[in-house]
């Protein structure tokens, strides 16, 4: 099955919305695997404004599943993924500014970036995912810089899926099946949903990972978050 990792950083907004330490993130991770997720996403800014370095640092302690930091690779950034040494690193073009993630890689004009920080990383023993668009030469360029896996932004597909539309999932397709024959592994995210996972799921050729965290603690405030979590594995069977 498309294994399941859950974004806790709408759990540390809460927290600091408030100050104190609740929630508490680490317990939040516990929580979320022993419920069946396959792993837990982090996804830390130079503002610290929902999840911490800190955070990062201590959930190495509680992440026994698999564990994936999500970032635009300032050295700061870097130092923090080569300190802890995650499971996944998965790089992201976010200005420091940036609300939330809002475009892919230009695996081309950035091949060369990319790929040192992609040696680096795996040098260090760390599995590397580049975030990317739905297009066939982003992914082509993804294979240039060494990287194990893309993750594809999926907030098109939502978009379209929440209108009707199911043609919006073919861009994906083609860039899946593409990824495929270039032996590169396939993760996605952005604005999945219980609503459209399922669809995405069956139509995606050798997806390996969703990373969800937004819309499935949003879910979680009216149905549960350990029913969440199982709906959400039950879609992705």
């Amino acid at each position: 099955m498309t294994k399941l990792s859950v974004n806790i950083n709408k759990i540390a907004t809460l927290r600091n919305s408030r100050g104190g330490d609740m929630p508490n993130v680490l317990k939040v991770a516990k929580d979320v695997q022993k419920f069946g997720a396959h792993g837990v996403t982090v996804h830390p800014r130079p503002d610290e404004r929902h999840i911490r370095y800190q955070d990062a640092r201590e959930l190495k302690e509680v992440v026994y599943t698999e564990y994936n930091i999500e970032g635009n690779p300032i050295k700061s950034f870097m130092d923090l993924v080569l300190e802890i040494r995650p499971t996944q690193v998965t790089l992201v073009p976010d200005g420091e500014t940036a609300i939330t993630s809002n475009a892919g890689w230009d695996t081309i004009k950035n091949k060369d970036f990319l790929t040192d920080v992609i040696t680096e990383f795996k040098n260090n023993g760390i599995r590397t995912s580049v975030f990317v668009d739905p297009v066939e030469e982003m992914v082509e360029g993804a294979v240039a810089t060494g990287t194990d896996r893309i993750e594809l932004y999926t907030e098109a597909y939502a978009v379209a899926y929440g209108k009707g539309d199911v043609k919006g999932i073919e861009p994906f397709v083609k860039a899946a099946v593409r990824a495929n024959a270039l032996g590169l592994g396939i993760n996605a995210g952005h604005d999945l949903s219980l609503d459209n996972i399922k669809f995405f799921k069956e139509n995606i050729p050798g997806l390996l990972e969703v990373s969800i965290g937004h819309a499935l603690i949003a879910e979680s405030l009216y149905l549960g978050i350990e029913n969440v979590v199982n709906l959400y594995l039950n879609k992705l069977q």
